[in-house]
């Protein structure tokens, strides 16, 4: 395999690569800026692509199945009868992978009545009997094996298309145990094939078909030979000699498809340049695009260079770290116009493809001249190396710079004298970039510098703009610019811990070239995404609103909130009494002793002893399905089942957060410093993390007893919650317009009471509790797309009841229905939703012909743009109120969904009204609906709210 032949066949089973792709990328799907997904047409170009580089093919083609029925499906009517149709979000990218490669001038081989296989095999049998012809079938189908000879080979795609593996005869005969190839299809046709629906013999696994069929050589063979196999083993044969027969006949590849074409029409040809360029611009695969057509030289410049012009070669002046010139790329070729041409070289770049210049900053000397050069600029990366990612507890090594392209500084921080000499620079006036940002500015004030702004933070920029893919740094330099860093994992030793890495240890030299190409990386990642934020049409919500954000978040992970370990601890006593409890009630009342962490045994005991249900749902493994859904719709029909959700609710709450919050306490000042995701919800909701403090619950007594451990910083200071109140229906009125909803929040009524009041048609001094518990259900479930079998459950109403409250409400409130209709309509026509500010969740999934998930993303669509618009509203107030508490002793400390937490000097109880007027402003709303915040103190989180 290693001497090129005169003619080199590669044969593509198409519908394989297909799925390959869609499936690779399948829980972060490439989406473009439209929403639709593109996965498995970038995955099968890149493979494409791959093979052309690298393998040089001198004859290609690509083999699809077809939707008519072929032989093998008159001959077993049920032969893939158990394969799911395909993906729709496949099915739609299809025609596009047609036209890849007919934009490739690459022939699409399909025939009626065969399968891809039958014609992949019909082409190599015809090359294997032409002389020069090495084939080459592209695939990860194993049946294919059956085809493999001294000229025909298994290519199978690896990552990337690059770590391929090549099955030659010598292979396959080891990993199958077989003499011949065809013997595949014996093994294949014992042990059956559940993907095509091949039977094979039961009870017969692969190990078992390769034993066989290593004994007896044959199916024909082994069924003629029954009386030399014993036990179980012999009758399983006898009993199934036809279905050995009828499997070995669905599993043999048919090689005599009557093709279209001969050889010479498969000579690979060059692709159509304009028809290609315009498919990969619809695309927006714009990093392919630049591979295969080039981009033009840049002109040097002292500013930032914008996208294109990323990788210039950079000058080189003084003695740099590692400064090899690049060489010229192997195997590259220019057309006539000087541009790269399809089949440059596309392996990921790294930093010794360029020159570049990378600076040890280690004497004042040096120091002084690092921060003079960055002195020039208005806009420049950093980026701080640490001993761990505790930013508060653990140790700075060193912080690296850089201004333009290849050329940057590591400056080695043994203390805080080290650090004087840029902090003017970091104090200054110039716009900071970086990636995550936040945990470098946390890194610096915990050594005395507090970073100023304006900032870039090239991580909220492209979850921003592609909230569905991975942020990371290596990541986005792999996808944007087509290039490999250095890993941190490749230069640091393992840590004591699983997972962690031990970087004291790393020499200066080679952490200052690691941290140097983060921040050269970094600032070339700003170019390329500055750009795409602004083409999203959200760059003024990104200026305005997420990166002003950002240092308020850094400001408040350092402060954190003070906690009692003890009030924790007394809470765990509690509540473990009370798990106690519970478990001797449940266990009395099974009369027998019961795992109640056990699902198996939960399962077996409410359906397999008690019987609630007749027909209890079961998971794919066949275990009774014992969640809290379906716990809570049988609650009614045994008290068991409250005490189990009561039992499963408290070992939640002890384990969570009573035995888990005191490990995250920080020895240095007994407070807990979270951490705060700003863009991990696709509606642009704050989350928390390490520990989760968004989730900790206020309407259970225990949940309460949490709440009371959350204390103010000293005697000196009271806690304050300033919450905003119905914020989300507010928002709905707003947005709709609807007179009666927005009439009822501008005269200052009830909400609840005034739906109550219009849905059962009656007076509101007439409404009692019930009702009004009814309705506020129905408020907040109609912002998520409740349906009449979900109001159902939440109230315990029968169906047609709550279809009833559903219908009188809209008939109350008309304005609401039509704009619901009205933001599914517009998701519909976009392929996203919207908030007040322009944040935009992609929903492709509106226009699926699949009922359930178009109702789903209905919901998405009538939800987002009031619960993203809520989000973006409160990050707003966070900024204000942060501003407001510049210069006095007070801070804001935590952000729970419509909630803000302030530790408050006790001397400055008059900044009340003025945080709640600085959350009250800061998004007005439109048709005068007003906005109102409650604001609390007390000694604790609790009191407090």
């Amino acid at each position: 395999m290693t001497d090129s032949p005169s003619k080199r066949l590669f044969i593509l089973d198409g519908m394989a690569l297909a799925y390959r792709a869609h499936f690779a990328f399948f829980s972060n799907p490439i989406r473009n800026s439209k929403g639709v997904n593109t996965s498995a047409v970038y995955g099968f170009a890149n493979t494409l692509l791959g093979i052309l580089e690298h393998e040089r093919p001198t004859h290609i083609a690509a083999c699809f199945d077809t939707s008519a029925p072929t032989a093998r499906h008159k001959l077993y009517p049920a032969y893939k009868a158990n394969r799911e149709s395909m993906p729709e979000e496949l099915s739609d990218q299809m025609p596009l992978i047609f036209r890849l490669l007919e934009a490739m001038n690459i022939p699409i081989l399909r025939y009626e009545g065969y399968e891809a296989d039958d014609t992949i095999g019909t082409l190599a049998r015809i090359a294997d009997g032409t002389e020069g012809f090495q084939t080459y079938m592209v695939s990860q189908d194993k049946d294919l094996g059956q085809l493999i000879s001294s000229t025909c080979f298994l290519w199978k795609p690896g990552k990337r298309g690059n770590d391929h593996e090549v099955i030659d005869l010598a292979k396959l005969k080891e990993q199958w145990g077989i003499e011949r190839a065809d013997q595949v299809v014996d093994i294949l046709a014992l042990m059956g094939d559940s993907s095509d629906n091949i039977p094979g013999l039961p009870g017969v696994g692969e190990k078992t078909a390769k034993l066989l069929i290593g004994e007896f050589g044959s199916v024909e063979n082994l069924l003629s030979n029954t009386d030399k196999l014993k036990g179980k083993r012999k009758q399983i044969v006898e009993e199934n000699g036809a279905m050995a027969t009828l499997s070995k006949q669905l599993a043999t590849i048919d090689r005599n498809v009557p093709l279209t074409v001969t050889l010479p029409e498969l000579v690979k040809r060059e692709p159509s340049p304009e028809e290609l360029q315009a498919l990969l611009q619809e695309l927006e695969f714009r990093s392919m695009q630049a591979k295969l057509f080039g981009k033009k030289a840049p002109e040097p410049r002292k500013a930032p260079l914008p996208a294109d012009d990323l990788f210039a070669p950079a000058p080189r002046t003084e003695q740099p770290l590692s400064a090899e010139p690049s060489a010229p790329v192997s195997g590259a070729r220019q057309n006539g116009s000087g541009q790269m041409d399809l089949f440059e070289e596309r392996h990921l770049k790294t930093v010794d493809d360029f020159r570049h210049e990378y600076i040890i900053a280690d004497t004042p000397e040096a120091r002084s001249s690092m921060a003079a050069e960055l002195e020039k600029y208005d806009s420049w990366c950093f980026d701080t190396e640490t001993t761990g990612l505790n930013p508060l507890m653990d140790n700075l090594l060193g912080v690296s710079f850089c201004a333009e392209p290849h050329k940057a500084w590591y400056m080695p921080v043994s203390g805080p004298a080290d650090l004087e000499a840029v902090r003017p620079l970091l104090e200054g006036p110039a716009e900071k970039i970086g990636h995550h940002l936040k945990f470098d500015l946390e890194v610096l004030r915990a050594n005395g510098i507090h970073v100023k702004g304006p900032f870039f933070d090239t991580l909220l920029a492209h979850a921003l703009i592609a909230p569905g893919m991975k942020h990371g740094m290596d990541v986005l330099a792999e996808n944007l610019l087509q290039y490999s860093t250095i890993k941190l994992k490749d230069i640091a030793a393992p840590g004591a811990k699983k997972r962690e890495l031990d970087t004291s240890g790393v020499p200066v030299e080679v952490m200052g070239k690691y941290s140097a190409e983060d921040a050269d990386i970094t600032l070339q990642l700003s170019a390329v995404l500055k750009r795409q934020v602004k083409e999203s049409g959200m760059e003024k919500l990104f200026r305005t609103v997420e990166l002003p954000l950002l240092p308020v978040l850094a400001d408040m992970e350092f402060s954190g909130i003070r906690v009692l370990p003890e009030s924790l601890e007394k809470a765990s006593v509690k509540v473990g009494a009370i798990i106690d409890g519970l478990r001797e009630r449940i266990e009395e009342a099974a009369g027998h002793p019961l795992n109640l962490n056990s699902p198996k045994q939960l399962g077996d005991f409410l359906f397999g002893e008690l019987e609630l249900v007749k027909k209890p749902k079961k998971t794919k493994t066949g275990q009774f399905v014992t969640d809290e859904d379906t716990l809570s719709a049988l609650a009614p029909q045994h008290p068991i089942i409250a005490d189990i959700l009561a039992y499963r609710e408290n070992m939640k709450l002890k384990s969570t957060y009573l035995d888990a919050l005191p490990k995250y306490i920080c020895p240095r000042d007994g407070r807990i410093h979270t951490q705060f995701h700003q863009m991990l919800t696709a509606t642009g909701r704050l989350a928390s993390q390490d520990p989760n403090l968004q989730n900790i619950p206020v309407r259970t007594e225990q949940g309460r007893l949490i709440r009371t451990a959350f204390v103010p910083a000293s005697e000196k200071y009271t806690m304050l919650s300033a919450d905003y109140s119905q914020i989300e229906l507010r928002i709905m009125a707003a947005l709709s317009g609807d007179p009666a909803m927005c009439g009822a929040f501008r005269e200052g009524r009830d909400i609840h009471t005034e739906t109550a009041a219009r849905v059962y048609g009656i007076p509101r001094d007439q409404v009692d509790a019930v009702m009004r518990r009814a309705a506020k259900t129905v408020n907040f479930g109609i912002i998520y797309g409740i349906s009449a079998f979900g109001l159902s459950q939440r109230l315990g109403c029968p169906r047609g009841e709550a279809a009833t409250l559903i219908e009188n409400y809209f008939t109350q409130f008309p304005v609401v229905k039509s704009f619901m209709e009205d933001l599914v309509h517009k998701a519909e026509q976009a392929g996203y939703a919207e908030t007040l500010l322009g944040r935009r969740r992609m929903i492709p999934e509106i226009n699926s012909a699949n009922k359930t998930i178009k109702s789903a993303a209905e919901r998405t669509a009538i939800n987002t743009p009031i619960q993203g618009t809520a989000a973006d509203m409160i990050k707003i107030a966070m900024i204000h109120v942060d501003k407001l508490l510049k210069g006095t002793r007070s801070r804001l400390i935590l952000q729970i969904h419509d909630e803000l937490l302030v530790d408050l000097h006790r001397d400055e109880l008059d900044l009340i009204p003025k945080i709640e007027e600085a959350m009250v402003s800061a998004l007005p709303l439109p048709n005068g609906v007003p906005i109102l915040v409650e604001a609390r103190t007390g000694g604790n989180w609790l009191e407090a709210h």
